[in-house]
């Protein structure tokens, strides 16, 4: 009797180990494929300004901000404007409005251009200065 009860505990493992190494074909949920977002390219550089001098004026709050070490809220407008624009044209946008005078605060230009590029994620082009 015992090598009947053998051959059955066998048989019943290799049914066992058949379907779990089939897998689950029928029931497995099919994998949904990651949704990756487009990059975002930036315009090419003109040396230009595409953003209104007047709007610019919300950058004087960010620049206090970085300045007196305190944190920039998420919700701060300034670097939303220079989002799409090459690192070239955010810089020439903000010497525009340092030119202007909109940003109504006295400024060290060269380093506080290259502290509000950076807050914003852009780059100071190298060899840059701002045409005040």
């Amino acid at each position: 009797m015992a090598p009947t009860n053998l051959a059955l505990f066998l048989a019943l493992n290799l049914v066992l180990l058949a379907a779990v190494a089939h897998g689950c074909t029928t029931y497995c949920p099919t994998p949904t494929p990651p949704i990756i977002p487009p990059p975002v390219v930036p315009t090419p550089s003109t040396g230009r300004c595409s953003i209104g001098t007047l709007n610019l004026k919300v950058c004087a709050n960010v620049l206090n901000l970085v300045k007196l070490k305190l944190g920039v809220p998420k919700n701060e407008q300034c670097c939303p404007l220079l989002h799409g624009l090459a690192d070239l044209d955010a810089a020439v946008c903000l010497c525009t409005a340092i030119k202007a005078n909109v940003l109504g605060i006295k400024l060290n230009v060269p380093v506080d251009l290259t502290l509000l590029l950076n807050q914003c994620g852009k780059t100071c082009p190298q060899n840059f200065t701002c045409p005040i």
